[in-house]
């Protein structure tokens, strides 16, 4: 749990959360090294891919679409470990089992709270869409309208979604069970309970950097210590050290930390108002062709955004809940995991075992 005395900087330890997990001593044939080998590389390369180059595009909606991808990603290999492991449902310690639908659930919650957030942007970007109409024409009665939907889309951009602070406690809860339950007398289990810390901590990683760029606020950024014997370890840190510094950074220089593309629209709508609101001469005239052109190109790139990361956060919401409904299925059927279900449509609130 988050330090009281730190609110700033949370830190998460959890001891050696594979001592109970794969104790000194124990045997994996190499094909089952070989498929957690695999699995442990490919994730450290996404770890590395995460890295942006421009450290503040971490607050872009073009990095956070990156992100999500990669997320869906590994969510989906650890579906193909099942599948390889062939670990039938009934050799499934009831704890593995507890475990993964509480986590299942609480990302359900956060997929939502995105889903909110974007939503929101998408329809303030409406009003963007009602001032470039209204900028078109010359009369000072349009102009009066622009202003004010400029003006109503800055209120609802500086307003806060009240969905996002329950993400900061799912997060905190997400952390906890980290430290994974034991493991006896199975080899297969002990791979896929690695593969799922792995899991678990890109999934917290990601949430949480998304949660803190839509929120506003670093104050409740995870910092999470992880086992230095997995083969993502070092990749891990390097890119939760250096995108975690950087957010830290940029909110704590008092400037007011916008979303890159929300940033772009803010800085033309700076420019806009003193001539809108002036009057317009011939300079002004010239000035606002420009001034509109440069709003509408910076509208279009942040629907395009919200619309693209909208789609890869919905993805990973369809990956989490066909997950569970596989699980489920097999639990009632008895048969190995998992089986191919049909796509479900979203849904509001929690996913229920």
């Amino acid at each position: 749990m988050s330090r009281p005395q730190d609110p700033h900087r949370p830190s998460f330890s959890f001891g050696n959360p594979f001592k109970m997990i794969l104790p000194k001593g124990s045997y994996l044939s190499p094909k089952l090294l070989a498929l957690l080998n695999t699995f442990e590389l490919a994730l450290a390369e996404r770890f590395r891919n995460l890295k942006p180059k421009d450290k503040e595009c971490v607050l872009s909606l073009s990095w956070m679409k990156l992100a999500m991808e990669l997320l869906c990603q590994t969510h989906t290999d650890i579906k193909t470990i099942i599948t390889e492991l062939e670990l039938p449902v009934c050799d499934w310690d009831d704890k593995w089992i507890d475990v993964y639908f509480d986590n299942s659930v609480k990302l359900l919650d956060i997929c939502n709270a995105f889903s909110s957030e974007l939503s929101r942007l998408s329809q303030g970007n409406l009003l963007l869409q009602c001032a470039l109409h209204n900028l078109d024409a010359s009369s000072s009665k349009q102009f009066v309208k622009a202003s004010s939907s400029l003006d109503g889309w800055r209120q609802r951009i500086s307003s806060k979604n009240p969905r996002l602070e329950n993400c900061f406690a799912i997060l905190a809860s997400l952390t906890e069970t980290l430290n994974l339950p034991k493991v006896k007398n199975s080899a297969k289990g002990k791979v896929l309970m690695q593969a799922m810390y792995g899991v678990r901590v890109l999934t917290v990683l990601v949430c949480s950097i998304l949660a803190a760029a839509f929120s506003g606020s670093a104050n409740k950024l995870v910092d999470l210590k992880v086992l230095d014997t997995c083969l993502w370890a070092e990749a891990f840190t390097n890119v939760q050290d250096s995108i975690n510094g950087e957010i830290r950074n940029i909110f704590s220089s008092g400037r007011v930390a916008l979303l890159k593309e929300l940033e772009g629209v803010d800085t033309s709508i700076k420019k806009l108002h003193p001539v809108v609101k002036d009057g317009l001469g011939p300079v002004e005239a010239e000035a606002l062709k420009n001034y509109v052109l440069d709003l509408g190109k910076a509208a279009t790139k942040l629907s395009q955004g919200l619309d693209i990361l909208a789609k890869q956060v919905d993805g990973f919401f369809q990956i989490l809940l066909t997950g569970r409904n596989a699980l489920l299925c097999n639990l009632r059927a008895g048969i190995s995991v998992p089986v191919p279900v049909h796509k479900t449509n979203k849904v509001e609130g929690k996913a229920v075992r």
